[in-house]
């Protein structure tokens, strides 16, 4: 290893271990209004001893703000292949977009005939997602994923209801996104897990077991979390309908699919889909995000309300559903997101849209052969977006965890994959290059992974100690988890 990957970076001081007491970056404007008591205004509550802020100037302050930028790590910055979460490069056209005055501007409480412009552009939005859908009906609510399923499901709930089908239970493959047993159990259902086959596709003759009129829905995502479309949807989904259930189909790997497939031509009756992921906006840091529900006509009725239609006379106005489940989110959802959405398919088209996913896959099945023999592919046959690799073997040869090959992973400047998920492959580390990633970037990023795999083989007891050249080093996750120390507090 160079000593320039063996070099811990040097700490910066705190903003409060910088400046002095006479420090100061405003300065305060003439009062030009009465005086006022501030403790007899607080009616004695008052602070008896003032705040200990830093005192630092104005240049001091914006070094601070500008150090954390620095080290803050973010698709703008560097590779980040963090499988079944698609965070991908977003086009800065979009961000100007949805900056618009007229957009970010508009108050939710305005007269609908007063943002015409911005009624539009929702309405729009229905419309293509349901067109990339298949499933024409659309509420633009949810404000993240996880709720989005838990819409769709109450919507699903609602139906049955209507129906006077008192079910009680929802399937999911063991394959599926974490959020999917906890929404069914949110929507007061009991949960029955179906194991993959060994293509890792849902088992059908377990699927088949399964299956009864007791069964409300199969919430299943396709492509999976393995990075597999399911040779057998059609069949999977027809099995469901059988039985008087209704097919979800989670969303989030909708990227690598765009233009290719249709869930709503697979069979499925509803799905959500992520906007912060699949069209356009930054991803993570706790949002905003956007869920945006599709369903088929048959539970259109229920849709949470209002949704934007058109009047007889052209104009958009706000309608609610006969049957609507109600609102599940205060006004139309993440206004700036749907905007980021809309800007990001019309600058596309289809044929971009088509694009994506082809580019998508094309990069992950790249790095797949690339780094097949390396490494161990969990399930080897074409994937989708994204496929997962097993460390085991690692594991097993040299006690190299594949946290240890994650943690590495940063000393190249590559935030790491997913790990240890899906649960059902040991030593899971899932990866996802997206669509918008150079042939030379993944090239150095096959080259840091091989690296990593000789270095496992040649000084694993090197790799327990990674990262060597980040900010901070090594964590003890669970001591961080458990006992978080958030707060800076000054030495007594």
């Amino acid at each position: 290893m160079s000593e320039h990957m063996k070099r811990e970076a040097v700490a910066r001081p705190l903003i409060f271990e910088t400046g002095s007491p006479e420090s100061r970056c405003v300065e305060a404007p003439t009062l030009d209004v009465p005086d006022v008591d501030l403790d007899a205004a607080l009616g004695g509550n008052a602070r008896a001893v003032a705040p200990r802020l830093p005192h630092v100037t104005e240049v001091e302050i914006a070094r601070h703000y500008a150090h954390l930028a620095s080290v803050n790590f973010g698709v703008d910055n560097g590779f980040y292949p963090l499988g079944s979460c698609t965070m991908k490069y977003n086009p800065r056209i979009n961000e100007w977009a949805c900056r618009l005055p007229g957009f970010a501007g508009a108050h939710p409480y305005q007269p609908a005939e007063t943002v015409q412009g911005a009624l539009g552009l929702i309405h729009g939005l229905q419309e293509s997602l349901g067109e990339i859908s298949g499933l024409p009906a659309v509420t633009l609510q949810p404000a993240a994923g996880a709720h989005g399923e838990h819409t769709a499901l109450m919507m699903i709930r609602a139906y049955h209801v209507t129906n006077g089908d008192a079910r009680k239970r929802v399937i999911i493959p063991d394959a599926g996104h974490g959020t999917n047993p906890a929404t069914a159990a949110m929507c007061g259902y009991t949960v029955t897990q179906v194991p993959s086959n060994d293509r890792g596709g849902v088992d059908l003759a377990a699927l088949e077991a399964a299956l009864d009129t007791d069964v409300a829905a199969l919430m299943l995502t396709n492509p999976n979390t393995l990075g597999l479309f399911d040779e057998n949807i059609v069949e999977i989904t027809r099995m469901v309908h059988e039985v008087g259930a209704l097919a979800f189909c989670d969303g989030a790997n909708l990227n690598a699919i765009l233009g290719k497939a249709r869930p709503g031509d697979m069979g499925f009756d509803a799905m959500h889909i992520n906007l912060h992921k699949t069209f356009s906006t930054p991803h993570g840091g706790g949002g905003p995000g956007s869920g945006p529900v599709c369903v088929a006509e048959k539970l259109a009725e229920f849709l949470p309300g209002p949704i934007v239609a058109k009047d007889t006379d052209g104009s958009f106005m706000l309608a609610t559903p006969a049957r609507s489940i109600g609102r599940v989110k205060a006004f139309l959802g993440n206004f700036g997101v749907l905007v980021r959405a809309y800007a990001y398919i019309r600058a596309l088209g289809a044929e971009g849209i088509t694009e994506v996913s082809e580019q998508a896959v094309l990069s992950a099945n790249y790095l797949k052969e690339r780094l097949k023999g390396a490494f161990d592919i969990a399930y080897d046959r074409t994937c989708m977006h994204e496929f997962v690799i097993s460390g085991e073997r690692q594991r097993k040869q040299h006690g190299v965890r594949t946290l240890d090959m994650a943690k590495r992973l940063l000393d190249h400047g590559v935030h790491p994959p997913t790990v240890y998920f899906p649960l059902i492959v040991h030593e899971a580390m899932m990866i996802e290059p997206t669509e918008t990633e150079s042939l030379e970037v993944l090239d150095s990023f096959v080259d840091a992974m091989l690296l990593i795999a000789r270095e496992v083989e040649e000084d694993p007891e090197m790799l327990h100690e990674a990262p060597y050249t980040t900010p901070v080093r090594r964590l003890d996750e669970a001591a961080a988890v458990k006992q978080p120390d958030l707060a800076w507090k000054p030495a007594e």
